[in-house]
């Protein structure tokens, strides 16, 4: 009885060894192709421009695009590899009408 039970925990954790690792990548996550690819999606299928871009330290640039017409809008990540990522994706943008800043 010992024996199966040492064998069985074996196997169970030998399996658990040589499962692959989970990933945390942004690929695991997300849709990614070429930054050209993803651009002329946005722009021919959905209308969408960019409104606005911010530099994540040395590593990604995070994108948001949006469309006045069907109010879709769209974050994306390029990495420096020029692989750009779909991070989100969502309808009814809502423009701010004012800026707020520090204490507001």
């Amino acid at each position: 009885m010992f024996k199966r039970i040492v064998t069985a925990a074996a196997l169970i954790f030998g399996m658990a060894a040589l499962a692959p690792p989970l990933s945390t990548s942004v690929e695991a996550s997300a849709v990614c192709a070429p930054r050209e690819t993803v651009i002329e999606q946005l722009s021919s299928k959905f209308g969408e421009i960019k409104i606005g871009s911010g530099l994540q330290g040395q590593k990604a640039i995070y994108e948001v695009w949006t469309s006045e017409m069907t109010g879709s809008w769209t974050i994306l990540l390029t990495q420096p590899n020029g692989v750009t990522c779909i991070m989100a994706t969502g309808e009814i943008w809502l423009e701010a009408v004012e800026k707020l800043g520090p204490g507001a």
